[in-house]
């Protein structure tokens, strides 16, 4: 799933792209995809863009009639810019193609969708804020004012375990289930910690690792063409995704925890106390 790092340089990618230039032509393809009817999404076509957002997740295209195109990725969303849309309109299908915008230069983008769970979303709106799931965002972990203070504050009467907490996006914008495990790792906290148990210096601890995690996985995303940030996300991941392999700092043997339909991975010598936690999925298969 793109988080917080990926969508701030696709906003960026955007930006260089997409301002000035006149939105043609906006053809969805699987119309599962749209969540919004009013405005029409052929409402957008004749806009200039005149800037492009991040709301934690969510992507926002602003234009010069006063509509925003909003899209949210979800878990196996993309965007793939073309520097030449094929000719024709696209044809509905089984394939990835959700929708598709066109540029008066002949340029364009498709959101694009793997897999069979069609959660992708777009949404063309007066104001952002008429998106539910924008409306509900907590603060930006990397806004000006996010400090030490105001984490603190979030989380003082946080019953729920820190993994949980740092993915709910009505606590904190942007952060998914890779870059969770990266700070936790980087905090060398255990992700079953409970949120509202920290002491300051446990606090200060996160919220160093938290900034420092995100804003060095901006900064190497920045510049990456949108075709390449998949790999540049999974190539700067230290623990996410690395069951098995090495711990990068300790050497240990890093270990995964299932859920339904996630997991999260750790390192037990720096995050646990070399103990490591209960896997319930696996334990009920060994049975």
């Amino acid at each position: 799933m793109p988080e917080l790092p990926e969508v701030e340089a696709l906003k960026d990618f955007l930006t260089e792209h997409l301002i000035g230039h006149e939105v043609v032509r906006v053809l969805p393809v699987a119309i599962s995809v749209l969540k919004t009817y009013d405005p029409p999404v052929g409402a957008f076509e004749g806009s200039e863009v005149t800037a492009v957002h991040r709301h934690g997740k969510f992507l926002d295209i602003e234009g010069s009639a006063g509509l925003h195109l909003v899209t949210h990725l979800a878990r196996a969303g993309w965007l793939q810019w073309k520097d030449r849309l094929p000719d024709g309109p696209p044809k509905p299908g089984k394939g990835p193609l959700a929708l598709r915008v066109a540029l008066e230069t002949g340029e364009g983008f498709d959101l694009t969708e793997a897999g069979t769970q069609k959660r992708l979303a777009v949404y063309v709106v007066r104001d952002p804020q008429q998106v539910e799931g924008i409306a509900r965002l907590g603060p930006d972990p990397l806004a000006a004012d996010f400090d030490e203070e105001r984490l603190a504050a979030l989380l003082k009467d946080e019953r729920r375990r820190l993994k949980g907490a740092l993915r709910d996006q009505s606590l904190i914008a942007g952060v998914g289930n890779a870059y969770s495990d990266e700070i936790l790792h980087a905090a060398k906290m255990s992700p079953f910690k409970l949120a509202a148990s920290l002491t300051p210096d446990e606090t200060h601890r996160l919220y160093a690792a938290l900034r420092a995690t995100l804003t060095e996985a901006v900064d190497r995303s920045r510049g990456v063409a949108a075709g390449r940030l998949k790999a540049e996300k999974k190539g700067g991941l230290r623990v996410h995704g690395r069951t098995g392999e090495p711990c990068p700092v300790c050497g240990d043997t890093i270990r995964e925890v299932s859920f339904s339909d996630s997991s999260l991975q750790y390192c037990p010598s720096c995050q646990t106390g070399g103990k490591p936690l209960a896997d319930r999925r696996l334990s009920r298969l060994l049975k």
